[in-house]
């Protein structure tokens, strides 16, 4: 045997050695699917802002022919520098445009198509959206990612079999150029080209090109597989929500899994598919001057929060540019109204000061006291043959909440079936105050407003040791 080489069961032998020396027990063993690094990373942003911009925006329409005239695209005052400031400013750790919509319209100059910003007038054919607010985005410090869909109404490829090469060097120019893409956004739709006909698309193909140039991006679609659908676009996760998804079998588009699977996922599932719930700040995805006094409210906008981040989804918001190329003032006062009630609503923990103390727990180094120290990493974790847990949080006196928040230690699967939320009364007894199922990366119940000393959560159902890494609890004066 080589002096630097170990079998692998010598070195089991000694890492469980070393536990016992440091007192602490081995960790839980990991359950069903797992998130990559990557879509841990992911799941951590929560908000990112979409961007719907092209054509349609000075044509109207929310899908374009694929005969627009490329002149009219002539944004007179792009500032993706301006998108950028707004994003961070409203709290979005990211932003995906439309880099190529149905229309096969291209942002940015396409060496594969002659329908792009090159044949438009704006910047008299230099000009580069992608560029721009790749840039941007790297100035602000967020992430920037691209929707390029395969559908393509201009190309005259679309419905023939040279098609999907064409697409994958248009995939090949956006995703080779532009520095790092988060996320590549792959729409199901699957229309008729300029001959008439559909294209049969080489998902395969796709997906190898995008591991090949960006083997960080989450690839998103109805069945990922970095991410999926939530199955609507009124901003709404499954009350329960599941990571997990069974999508072998099922395709983008026509061929997705039921609606209903992609809004609460698949208990057990066996892809870590994890759900984004797309949402316009408008009622439509492109800008309409029509549509300025439409935009989301306050207290929509929170309660999308709710629905999508509080239901273990992330959040992407549309707001699409103007027709000057800049984010209407409408939308981003609005925003930033947003975060300012998102800030108000979570400045505060109420549970800051609590004491933490469970029914059992995995061992030494794993008990209740962990949910509280406010590192991810660390977790509470059940009893291996726990059939049920409780954790009881001691408040430091008396605290009037409506928002609970709990998270669940996703790196080694989600594992909570059902639970339920108490508060003491004073009288000592305790009172439901509410019962829900999945929790996964953070789950918000809303409540009516309590009063009390001390909140539990009991664990009723759990595929397996339940981990939770995350608790508080909040006051919502905007949205009551």
């Amino acid at each position: 045997m080589n002096r630097t080489s170990f079998p692998a069961s010598m070195i089991a032998v000694f890492a469980v050695a070393l536990v016992a020396a440091c007192g602490k027990v081995a960790p839980p063993e990991p359950y069903g699917a797992l998130p990559t690094p990557q879509q841990i990373e992911w799941q951590k942003m929560e908000m990112n802002m979409f961007t719907h911009f092209g054509p349609n925006t000075f044509t109207g329409r929310e899908w374009g022919l694929g005969n627009e005239a490329e002149d009219i695209f002539n944004p007179t005052g792009l500032d993706c520098g301006q998108w950028a400031s707004i994003a961070k400013a409203s709290g979005f750790k990211g932003i995906i445009i439309t880099a190529k919509h149905h229309d096969g319209f291209c942002l940015w100059p396409n060496p594969v198509s002659m329908h792009t910003v090159a044949q438009s007038p704006w910047k008299d054919g230099k000009g580069d959206v992608l560029k721009e607010l790749s840039e941007a985005c790297s100035k602000e410090g967020l992430k920037f990612g691209v929707y390029i869909s395969p559908w393509d109404r201009y190309d005259p490829h679309y419905g023939t079999p040279e098609y999907n090469d064409v697409y994958v060097k248009t995939l090949e120019s956006a995703l080779g150029n532009y520095g790092e893409v988060f996320e590549q956004w792959f729409d199901g739709a699957n229309g008729e080209g300029p001959n008439g006909k559909k294209q049969v698309y080489d998902w395969p193909l796709f997906h190898e090109t995008v591991r090949r140039l960006q083997p960080g991006a989450i690839m998103f679609s109805d069945v990922g597989p970095g991410c999926r659908w939530v199955g609507n676009e009124s901003g709404v996760a499954g009350r329960t929500n599941w990571s997990t998804l069974n999508s072998k079998g099922f395709t983008p588009g026509a061929g997705a899994p039921p609606s209903r699977n992609l809004n609460s996922g698949d208990m057990g599932g066996e892809c870590w598919h994890p759900a984004e719930t797309d949402v316009s700040i408008r009622p439509g995805w492109f800008w309409r001057e029509s549509e300025n006094d439409k935009v989301k409210s306050v207290k929509q906008l929170v309660g999308i929060y709710y629905t999508s981040v509080g239901r273990n989804s992330l959040l992407l918001l549309n707001v699409p540019p103007d027709t000057t190329g800049r984010i209407n003032p409408v939308d981003s006062v609005r925003l930033l109204e947003f975060k300012g009630a998102l800030d108000e609503i979570f400045k505060e923990n109420l549970a800051d000061r609590a004491k933490a103390s469970a029914t059992d727990s995995w061992g030494r180094g794993y008990g209740a006291k962990n949910i509280l120290d406010g590192n991810y990493d660390s977790y509470w974790a059940a009893a291996k043959d726990a059939v049920s847990s409780t954790v009881t949080f001691d408040l430091d006196g008396e605290k009037t909440f409506n928002r609970v928040l709990l998270q669940e230690y996703i790196p080694l699967g989600q594992r909570v079936k059902a639970f339920t939320v108490e508060a003491e009364g004073p009288d000592g007894t305790w009172k439901e105050i509410a019962s829900e199922t999945t929790i996964g990366y953070k789950r918000i119940v809303l409540t009516d407003k309590v009063t009390t000393g001390k909140v539990r959560i009991t664990v009723k159902e759990s595929l397996a040791p339940a981990l939770i890494n995350g608790f508080g609890l909040y006051l919502d004066k905007i949205t009551e």
